[in-house]
């Protein structure tokens, strides 16, 4: 069982996990210690045997506002930092996410923005309150998303409209998000985890082995390998944040300015 105080908690009742980011007062931006949490909190869900299913939520009031732009972004350490001994290697808490070979919901709470609606991507099954907002932020900051919106998004609401939300960085709400298919169900926000809890209990209701393989089967089927995309998009977002249009993006954002782009 996770501490309070912890950036990510991870928590099993019933044969689900529940892994929650914890930095409300942040609006659970991933600082440096949440990406490390989050991808241990999926990687204990796979291993943990009492876990059938697996949710991922945020503490209240977002989802995950994508990462801390004053920590990461701005701060003195490298955004991603290269791999000890793989030079071309997705994100690994984005890896972990999409190798968790257990069914995961989204219970979306709120803002659901860059990497956070990458998060909500890497699910198997999204259900948005309605306070939920989603937007792939990565163009505003002059860098491309991550694996989930190269990967997974076009599967999800078709090539164009991905492209749209990519090119465009524009914020849906919850309603929208339900139209293009993002998501399975928009319910009342205080309803919210009462019906993940409810879906995943009948998932986790059946047999552990074959839901394992049922997911292969539908990962299989829609899906590559994300390894490969993956570790250029890392490759390509470490080469972006050497330019001054990113410099440029993080600045207007912390200033809170329209932005001035150069192609530089």
């Amino acid at each position: 069982m996770s501490g309070e105080n912890e950036t990510v908690t991870y928590r099993v009742e019933d044969h689900v996990a529940v892994i929650t980011l914890n930095r409300p007062e942040q609006r659970n931006a991933l600082n440096f210690d949440a990406y490390d949490r989050l991808e241990r909190a999926f990687r204990q869900a796979v291993r943990d045997p009492d876990a059938r299913c697996v949710i991922v939520t945020g503490a209240d009031p977002a989802f995950c506002s994508g990462d801390d732009v004053r920590e990461i972004m701005a701060g003195p350490k490298p955004a991603i930092p290269p791999p000890p001994t793989v030079r071309h290697a997705p994100t690994p808490a984005a890896m972990a996410a999409l190798e968790c070979d257990k069914p995961v919901i989204a219970a979306v709470n709120g803002a659901a923005v860059g990497w956070g609606m990458e998060l909500a991507l890497y699910a198997d099954i999204r259900i948005a309150s309605e306070k939920a907002k989603f937007a792939e932020l990565f163009i505003k900051r002059g860098l491309t998303c991550d694996v989930g919106g190269f990967y997974r998004l076009p599967a999800i609401v078709g090539p164009a409209k991905a492209a749209e939300l990519l090119f465009t960085g524009d914020v849906i709400d919850a309603e929208e998000a339900l139209r293009i298919g993002l998501v399975r169900e928009v319910t009342p926000h205080a309803e919210l985890m009462d019906r993940a809890r409810a879906l995943a209990a009948r998932i986790a209701c059946n047999p552990p082995l074959a839901l394992r393989y049922m997911k292969e089967g539908l990962r299989r089927a829609a899906y590559g390998d994300p390894r490969e995309l993956g570790g250029w998009a890392i490759e390509t977002i470490r080469t972006l944040m050497k330019t001054e249009d990113h410099r440029e993006g993080v600045a207007s954002f912390l200033e809170k300015r329209e932005p001035v782009f150069t192609g530089r």
